[in-house]
């Protein structure tokens, strides 16, 4: 269908306020970018009890921010990775959208605050993900937290550290996670799909901008194909848990969603993967409606995994 209104408008309002990509845009305007934009949007909605915490990690210590709904627990537990391109970001970045989780599906969010590019290059942000997952498994009953109901979940780049991290889990005995929730997933550094082509230009991610990324996440190219780095070519994807990837029609990474969901359903993992057409990446932190459909989608998908 063709591009949405709403999308559209977005985007040239994107255009006009200077914050589309441009290869001259260094990693630190990005990131003052970033947190002007934070520090003018409104309050994200109110739930029970949030605490921030900063845990052991295998570099330093790492920051998360625990969102707990109300009521009596114990409580199943999302671990959650924000996006950022690996290189920016922080525990105020999807702030909202943890909030809306937390309400939405009445579990406890765990944000996590992992290490960013270019200063800490692949692997450091998997180690931090997988080490605060494996923190959060073994203290969940410190924070109300069910430790036989984890689950792992990230947008965009948080996407891909999302499933990671349950390859990891998987390849490391543990912890046992029942579900991963993937947004937008960046699954293939190769960067060669038809959509990354077709849609490389003009949109809120672009190809020029992907490239820039692994540049800076991956500088040496013999990674760019690690399996901890595109999941898409890991031989093996049997047993992990089951997923839900929600993608979009004009998103330069809609082939590696579909591609991925693919080869996880041929590994026999249950997949759901929710194509939301008309939309671009990233729009439920952008758009209000649309957003809410996608938030739903998320929520009873997770009441259901989390039984």
């Amino acid at each position: 269908m063709p591009l949405d209104p709403q999308a559209q408008a977005l985007l040239e309002q994107m255009k006009v306020m200077g914050l589309t990509y441009t290869p001259e845009m260094t990693v630190t305007r990005t990131r003052e970018m970033l947190k002007a934009m934070q520090a003018v949007r409104p309050e994200g909605e109110t739930v029970a009890h949030v605490e921030d915490r900063t845990i052991p990690g295998p570099g330093s210590e790492i920051p998360i921010r625990i969102y707990s709904p109300g009521g009596n627990g114990p409580f199943p537990v999302l671990v959650f990775f924000h996006t950022g391109g690996w290189q920016v970001g922080d525990l105020d970045t999807q702030d909202p959208l943890c909030r809306r989780i937390t309400n939405r599906a009445e579990c406890i969010v765990v944000s996590v605050d992992y290490r960013l590019a270019p200063e800490y290059p692949f692997p450091a942000a998997p180690e931090d993900c997988y080490a605060a997952t494996q923190w959060i498994a073994d203290h969940a009953a410190e924070f109300q937290g069910d430790p036989s109901r984890i689950a792992v979940g990230g947008d965009s780049s948080g996407a891909n550290l999302a499933t990671v991290v349950a390859l990891m889990a998987r390849d490391r005995g543990g912890p046992k996670l029942v579900f991963q929730l993937m947004m937008f997933p960046a699954t293939d550094f190769r960067l060669n799909t038809p959509s990354m082509e077709e849609l490389g230009e003009g949109y809120n991610v672009t190809k020029p901008m992907m490239i820039g990324i692994r540049n800076n996440y991956l500088p040496n190219p013999a990674d760019w194909t690690h399996p901890l780095a595109s999941p898409m070519l890991a031989p093996d994807l049997s047993s992990l848990p089951p997923a839900l990837i929600i993608y979009a029609e004009y998103d330069p990474l809609r082939d590696e969603a579909e591609t991925y969901a693919a080869r996880l359903k041929e590994a026999g993992v249950p997949v759901r993967a929710s194509r939301y057409d008309g939309m671009i990446h990233d729009f439920p932190d952008m758009l209000e409606e649309p957003g809410n459909r996608a938030l739903d989608e998320i929520a009873s998908t997770l009441r259901a995994a989390f039984g």
